[in-house]
């Protein structure tokens, strides 16, 4: 197993060199001079061209990705186009409001999702089911941007139960939490419900009835252990693309967080700012699934052995 990893691990390496790459491409070839962004429309000539050689950026296209990429590897991103600030202090003041607005949305969607889905599974074609159903297609169908602004709408303007914008407070954390986790919920109770489906009908689950198990744990025991590797996947996928920013809701609730930031960077052309957020995301992504498939191996004696052979 730790073999394994350690490969994961390795295979990282030109993952993230290639995202790296293609980032750093599009970047230096879109339309417009970061040192014209920085000096403003009334730079003269001049002084442009002074803050480009400065900056490094009359250098060829692979002299100026291996300097980054050989600062980068020494913690170094750069300093903000936009705000003159280190990338990375930028970042890591950022990463926990997003960090915080991922794991509260992960957890409010499998928590309500994944009962739900038994249950609907277990009564099927019960009233149960026929609500789940339509709340999955609902959830999943409504633009995160409307839901939020109708949660504000109702729970902040009218009721004044929670506050509408900023990341203060845990009571700030609740709307976006539930906007972010609405696509995610609806994803998991559907695979949860198809999951388990499929699984009641396998022969080992009558085997079970026939010898006299508990239903309590023939659906917790057998049948919810052997659905839960694609929930785990669809789990995995949904906290990672949060952890990726929720741009949307950030931008909907005023969040400071690294989607809103990664907006901004693209919209002024802040090369160094959007490339610290890419290699960050790639690495979580990845991160996020070998820790997926080490949770495999845990749920599947079947997958450990594989990965101990």
């Amino acid at each position: 197993m730790h073999k394994y990893i350690a490969k994961r691990l390795l295979l990282m390496i030109p993952v993230v060199m290639g995202i790296s790459l293609i980032i750093f491409s599009i970047m230096s070839f879109m339309p417009g001079n970061p040192a014209r962004l920085l000096l403003g429309e009334k730079a003269t000539p001049e002084a442009i061209a002074n803050l480009n050689e400065e900056m490094g950026l009359n250098d060829p296209f692979i002299i100026r990705y291996a300097n980054y990429i050989g600062k980068a590897l020494r913690g170094d991103f750069g300093t903000s186009y936009r705000s003159g600030l280190p990338v990375a202090q930028e970042i890591m003041r950022r990463f926990p409001t997003t960090l915080k607005l991922a794991v509260l949305s992960v957890l409010f969607a499998i928590v309500i999702s994944v009962p739900l889905g038994i249950l609907s599974a277990v009564k099927q074609y019960s009233w149960i089911d026929n609500l789940s159903t339509v709340m999955g297609l609902g959830f999943i169908s409504v633009p995160p941007f409307w839901l939020g602004l109708l949660l504000i709408i109702f729970f902040s303007l009218e009721l004044g139960w929670l506050p509408p914008f900023g990341s203060d407070s845990l009571r700030h954390f609740i709307l976006p939490a539930v906007t972010s986790s609405a696509s995610a919920f609806a994803t998991l109770l559907r695979m949860t419900r198809s999951t388990m489906l499929e699984v009641i009908r396998q022969d080992y689950v009558v085997t079970a009835y026939a010898k006299g198990a508990s239903y309590r744990i023939i659906v917790f025991k057998h049948c919810l252990r052997n659905a839960l590797i694609p929930l785990i996947t669809v789990a995995g996928v949904n906290f990672g693309g949060l952890l990726s920013g929720s741009i949307i809701t950030e931008s909907v609730f005023g969040m400071s967080g690294i989607g809103s930031l990664l907006i901004s960077s693209i919209r002024s052309v802040d090369v160094p700012s959007v490339m610290a957020c890419t290699l960050l995301f790639s690495v979580m992504f990845s991160l996020i699934n070998l820790l997926m498939d080490i949770i495999y191996a845990y749920v599947d004696p079947r997958i450990k052995a594989q990965y101990q052979g």
